[in-house]
């Protein structure tokens, strides 16, 4: 009898590793090898998808200027597609959402105890980083900057310099989407005593096994990479900040970052777009807007926005990551446009 029990208790303990004879767990959460470009693959019909709906996907994208198309499913590439002379190898700008990839180093720099994203920006830049008086510089912290509610003038263009960072109202007071959260790439690297660029592939692009680099547009610090390197970045997220078996950032600090970061944009975490909020503020406005963020989008869906519709949407409820690269699909933007909306609906009827 004693035998007879302990068999049952192995039968219902999951197993995380089998050899190439078994077949693979859809439900194990997969991950692509670190240097290799070999991915695992399901298809639609292996997910029980409406078929009928994927050509009308794919046409809709092609028309709205896309140049690649990924869906992930609990990591299994299920689409990949490419569009308009755009390949698997060729590199595209992620512009603002890659602003997630600064709040992902943030933690990290956390996590090994060279920042606190709770102390003031001055604390690591020193006095002077803006032309705010002394009293009110010393109230921006790190965490001000992760969440876009620094009270620094967002009407005055990209430029970070001090003479361009005024002060409009104190920190923690305005929220206003402001380029000023490059300055976090600057407290780290002050922190980390290394440049940004060696920092961010040392802790994270190598570790999970992105390509790409970081640009210098003017006044922007922009991160361009093949459409499987973002798509990395998203799984990584959705795995709640693991890689296998490696944390990467604390699964606390992913949280945190894709939650509500302060009172007045609900729909904003540590630079993460969140939609299933009851209201949202959008770019280079202070009106508040009622509603989800994405009406057709699932109501936990997460998201990096980027100008001219650079996506990165995650749903956990649907262990779906979805990437979107290319030229605008509903005219120029800074995030959010009716392209989102639009595209969700059709995600919905493969999806759903």
């Amino acid at each position: 009898m004693k035998r007879l029990f302990i068999l049952f208790l192995l039968g219902c303990i999951p197993f995380y590793s089998c050899s190439k004879d078994e077949p693979v767990n859809d439900e194990i959460l997969y991950f692509p090898p670190i240097k290799s470009d070999t991915w695992e693959t399901k298809s639609v019909s292996d997910l029980d998808w409406n078929s009928n709906a994927l050509q009308p996907l794919l046409d809709f994208l092609e028309t709205k200027n896309t140049k690649s198309f990924m869906i992930l499913y609990n990591g299994r590439i299920v689409i990949e597609h490419y569009f308009n002379g755009h390949d698997e190898n060729a590199s595209w700008y992620w512009a603002s959402a890659g602003k997630t990839l600064t709040t992902t180093v943030s933690g990290i720099a956390q996590e090994e105890g060279l920042i606190n994203i709770n102390n003031k920006v001055s604390d690591y830049l020193g006095v002077g980083w803006t032309s705010a008086p002394l009293t009110k510089e010393n109230l921006i912290t790190c965490k001000n900057l992760l969440s876009m509610n620094s009270g620094l003038d967002d009407s005055l263009g990209d430029d970070v310099s001090p003479s361009n960072l005024q002060y409009v109202a104190d920190a923690g007071t305005r929220w206003a989407y402001h380029n000023v959260y490059v300055k976090m790439q600057d407290v780290v690297a002050a922190a980390s005593n290394q440049t940004w660029n060696n920092y961010f592939n040392s802790k994270l692009r190598d570790k999970i096994g992105m390509n790409g680099l970081w640009l210098n547009l003017g006044d922007l610090s922009v991160y361009a990479s093949n459409t499987r390197s973002m798509a990395r970045f998203g799984l990584m997220i959705f795995a709640k900040g693991t890689w296998e078996n490696i944390q990467i950032v604390p699964e606390s600090y992913v949280t945190a970052a894709t939650s509500p970061s302060q009172d007045i944009n609900k729909a904003y975490g540590y630079l993460w777009w969140l939609n299933g909020k009851q209201s949202y503020h959008l770019p280079q406005s202070q009106l508040e807007f009622n509603g989800y963020l994405i009406p057709n989008a699932p109501s936990d869906m997460f998201a990096a926005l980027g100008k001219n519709d650079q996506k990165i949407y995650i749903v956990p409820s649907k262990k779906l990551v979805v990437i979107r690269m290319g030229d605008a699909g509903e005219g120029e933007n800074f995030a959010l446009s009716s392209f989102d909306n639009d595209l969700w609906a059709k995600i919905n009827a493969l999806v759903n």
